[in-house]
């Protein structure tokens, strides 16, 4: 990936403290996509979400039928398909909640594959999705070989050069504590003052949490950054006492936080921040070819998901609330050019 190391920081945080069997096989495959792990439709009018998903989601069951004044905006030849062939990026190991091989040891399962088949359900389509390593993922959008990605996908200015966005999520970075510790972070880096914070060496929210540790030396204030070479050091750490909180990609803090519910050391979320920064939202956007026509109505479709309460009810059921967008946007302002 790019600077912003979204999806990169977002394994690198992730895989280390995932690495169950339902990760660990199945996406093993070579090369760069895979048909065999692929997921229903709706059946019945019904799209399941969280199946499948090893303890990380709420299986839940989302009433969705197509709605043709917005299905009749798709373009001809992705009409008259009758599918929506969708991109995911997950090979070769996944990286849960978003995006890995399902407890039976096949079915790609997620957050982003269930939110793919939610859309195509409201645009009247099949779903047919395509497991891709993240390089190929954009080679399959080129190629024709995808309509759409989802697959954690940032906006950013570089990309809309190639590519169209319907956005559907927000880009952030979370702060992991204990359940029982009383900090929160508040939006409010002058929290941090006297406190120790874990971070991944090399990522975005390293650079940001960097800048906060000058900006509080300035203040004659200090904040401890330490760093562990994989998840399960951080986590006994945290655990330990020897850090008040890891600062990580908020998808996989979300996961962790559903396999540590039933441990002693339960943790929670503290508090978010935008991925992109201080100065502008980070999104997650469905992507799509430039000039495909797509983008409109996979926003469409999405804002009808919003206002009728699936899309609440899938990043709930996923532990993604703290993601939520008010509304789907066609190619809004992204990560600028000299940051994307």
């Amino acid at each position: 990936m790019s600077v912003h190391f979204t999806r990169r920081s977002l394994i690198r945080g992730i895989t280390a403290a995932t690495a169950v069997a339902t990760l660990a096989t199945g996406l093993a495959a070579c090369g760069g996509n895979s048909d065999a792990a692929t997921t229903t439709g709706a059946a019945g009018g019904t799209v399941t979400v969280g199946q499948l998903s090893n303890g990380a989601a709420k299986q839940t069951g989302l009433k969705v039928s197509e709605v043709k004044s917005i299905s009749a905006e798709l373009p001809k030849s992705v009409k008259s398909s009758g599918k929506l062939e969708i991109g995911v990026g997950a090979l070769p190991a996944g990286f849960a909640p978003l995006a890995y091989v399902g407890s039976d040891q096949k079915t790609l399962t997620g957050a982003e594959p269930d939110f793919g088949r939610l859309v195509a359900a409201v645009l009247g389509l099949k779903p047919e999705l395509k497991n891709f390593t993240w390089e190929n993922l954009f080679v399959g959008i080129d190629s024709g070989k995808v309509n759409v990605a989802f697959s954690n996908v940032t906006d950013t200015e570089e990309r809309k050069k190639k590519y169209e966005f319907a956005s559907y999520r927000k880009d952030n970075l979370g702060f992991e504590v204990l359940k029982s510790s009383k900090w929160n972070f508040d939006g409010n880096y002058e929290n941090l003052a006297g406190k120790t914070v874990s971070v991944g060496a090399g990522t975005n929210q390293e650079k940001i949490l960097l800048e906060w540790k000058k900006k509080l030396e300035g203040e004659g204030k200090k904040l401890t950054v330490k760093y562990y070479p994989d998840r399960n050091g951080t986590y006994l750490a945290l655990n330990s006492g020897k850090i008040d909180s890891f600062f990580g990609p908020n998808p996989g803090i979300a996961y962790h936080i559903t396999q540590s519910a039933s441990t002693p050391n339960p943790t929670r979320n503290a508090g978010t921040y935008s991925g992109a920064g201080a100065s502008l939202q980070g999104l997650i956007a469905a992507t799509a070819k430039k000039d495909s026509g797509l983008a409109k109505p996979l926003a469409d479709a999405i804002n009808y998901l919003i206002k009728n309460g699936q899309y609440a009810k899938w990043l709930a059921a996923w532990n993604l609330s703290n993601e939520a967008v008010a509304k789907s946007e066609v190619n809004p302002p992204g990560l600028p050019l000299d940051n994307s």
